[in-house]
C-alpha cells in the first residue's frame, strides 16, 4: 500500500511541474495576423473580465477604438482603464449592456447608433453557465436568455477550449475543480485566440457561420447543419422578441 501511495505521489508531483508544458502542448492556435486596425470600431459584449476583456487589449493594441459592452459598468472601467495603460490607446469606451434585459440591449443599440456612424467588429463573448434557475427581465430562463435570445446571431461561432475564467463562478465543483488544474488550463489570453482569428484573419468570409476551434474550422455535428431546424429556430427567437423581418 505504502508503495501505490508513493508512486501515486510521485505520478502526481511529476504532473504539477510538467502542468506547464503540457498546457502549452494543448494551448491550441495562434492568432497570427499582423492586421492594424487605425479607424475601425470594435464592440466586444462581457469584456470587463477573462476572454473577452483579453480580446478587447490586443484589438486595442491593434488600434481599434474598443467599447467594452457589460452590465457591470464599474468593473468595466477597471478593465478598460487597465487596457488604456497597457496600450496607450485612449479609445476603450466602457458603455452599459446587460444581455438579460431586452429594454438594455435596445437602448445600447441605440445609444451607440447616436455614437457611431459604422461598426466593424462584433465579437459577442458575454455569456453564461450553469446558473441556478432563474428568469430575464423579460420572462425567458436565463441561460436561453442570455447565450441565445440576448446575444441574438452571430457570424461565426467560436469554441475558446478549456479556459481560467469566471464562466464557471455558478458551480463550486467546477470552480474548485479548476482551481486544482490551473495549471493545466488556457490562460484567457490564450482563450481569445479564435475569437481574434475569426476577426481578424483576411479570407474567411466564404466561411461565414461556420464553426471554428483553436483557429481553424472545426466539424460540426449533423444536427447543427439541418437547415430546417435552423430556421425553425430562428422564427421561434422571432417570435418570442416580438421581432418582425421583412
Amino acid at each position: 500500500m505504502l508503495a501505490v501511495l508513493g508512486l501515486l505521489t510521485s505520478f502526481l508531483f511529476f504532473l504539477y511541474v510538467t502542468a506547464p508544458s503540457i498546457r502549452k502542448f494543448f494551448a491550441g492556435g495562434v492568432c497570427r495576423t499582423n492586421m492594424q486596425l487605425p479607424g475601425k470600431v470594435v464592440v466586444i459584449t462581457g469584456a470587463n473580465t477573462g476572454i473577452g476583456k483579453e480580446t478587447a487589449r490586443e484589438l486595442a493594441r491593434r488600434g481599434a477604438r474598443v467599447y467594452i459592452a457589460c452590465r457591470d459598468v464599474l468593473k468595466g472601467e477597471s478593465a478598460a482603464s487597465e487596457i488604456r495603460a497597457d496600450t496607450k490607446n485612449s479609445q476603450v469606451l466602457v458603455r452599459k449592456l446587460d444581455l438579460s434585459d431586452t429594454k438594455s440591449i435596445r437602448a445600447f443599440a441605440e445609444g451607440f447608433l447616436t455614437e457611431e456612424k459604422q461598426l466593424h467588429i462584433l465579437i459577442n463573448n458575454a455569456g453564461v453557465m450553469l446558473c441556478p434557475y432563474s428568469k430575464t427581465a423579460d420572462g425567458f430562463e436565463t441561460h436561453l436568455g442570455v447565450n441565445h435570445l440576448g446575444t441574438g446571431v452571430t457570424t461565426y461561432a467560436v469554441h475558446p477550449g478549456i479556459v481560467q475564467s469566471e464562466l464557471v463562478r455558478h458551480s463550486f465543483l467546477l470552480c474548485l475543480l479548476w482551481r486544482l488544474f490551473s495549471r493545466f488550463l488556457k490562460t484567457a489570453r490564450e482563450g481569445a485566440q479564435t475569437s481574434l482569428h475569426c476577426a481578424l484573419a483576411e479570407g474567411l468570409e466564404p466561411l461565414s457561420g461556420k464553426y471554428f476551434s483553436d483557429c481553424k474550422r472545426a466539424w460540426v455535428s449533423p444536427r447543427a447543419r439541418n437547415n430546417k431546424t435552423a430556421e425553425r429556430l430562428w422564427n421561434v427567437s422571432c417570435e418570442l422578441l416580438g421581432i418582425q423581418w421583412e
